[in-house]
């Protein structure tokens, strides 16, 4: 299992990404504002059910490639490194951070749910990130499965958890988002820059386990 060095730092990146508001806040917060609090509790619970099957498909291709070679983990790592530090150039190369609150269309709480997992199982990105950021933090010779669902579990925990909040309260949180671009701005700029020093770290250290 990772060392718990490798583990603090995987839990306060994991925290600051969950805090940062993106494409899965949005969503959710939009939800919240057109159909009311239950409709952004049910894309919240939908988009972590996806969320979870992305850690899933991860964690078991992962682990059949490290079982075929060990070298081909680590340039998965490399190349993991390298997308994290991309993500955060692309965060502070972000001129606009703009937030719609555009209206959804009324449908049921378990077509909602259903949408959020398939929103978030079909996007691309998601999986990329995860098959990028897991693997900084796993040891290869410990249980790679168990790491993955455990490490990726709580990832998809605290994104969820925030999303919960945004949920409860879309109305003040809405505004804020819209009123305040120098806040919005000053996060993508915070996280930016602790994506590149995570990809920077893991892609110099000899061992982060």
């Amino acid at each position: 299992m990772p060392s718990a060095h490798s583990f603090g730092l995987f839990f306060s990146a994991a925290l600051i990404l969950a805090v940062t508001p993106g494409p899965g806040i949005l969503y959710v917060l939009t939800r919240s504002l057109s159909g009311g609090r239950c409709d952004g509790i049910a894309s919240s619970f939908g988009t972590a059910v996806g969320g979870l099957g992305h850690v899933l498909a991860a964690a078991l291709g992962l682990s059949a490639i490290l079982a075929t070679s060990a070298l081909a983990f680590g340039v998965i790592k490399w190349m993991g490194a390298a997308y994290l530090m991309y993500l955060g150039i692309h965060m502070l190369m972000s001129q606009k951070v703009e937030f719609r609150s555009e209206l959804i269309e009324r449908t049921s709480t378990r077509y909602i749910f259903m949408q959020g997992i398939l929103t978030e199982v079909l996007n691309p990105k998601t999986a990329l990130f995860f098959l990028a950021f897991l693997p900084q933090f796993i040891n290869p010779y410990g249980p790679i499965v168990l790491q993955f669902l455990v490490l990726g579990s709580i990832s998809v925990g605290l994104n969820t958890s925030v999303d919960l909040v945004v949920a409860t309260f879309a109305g003040p949180i809405g505004q804020r988002l819209q009123e305040r671009v120098r806040f919005r701005r000053g996060q993508r700029i915070f996280s930016g820059c602790a994506l590149i020093a995570l990809g920077t770290y893991v892609a110099l250290a000899n061992d982060p386990q």
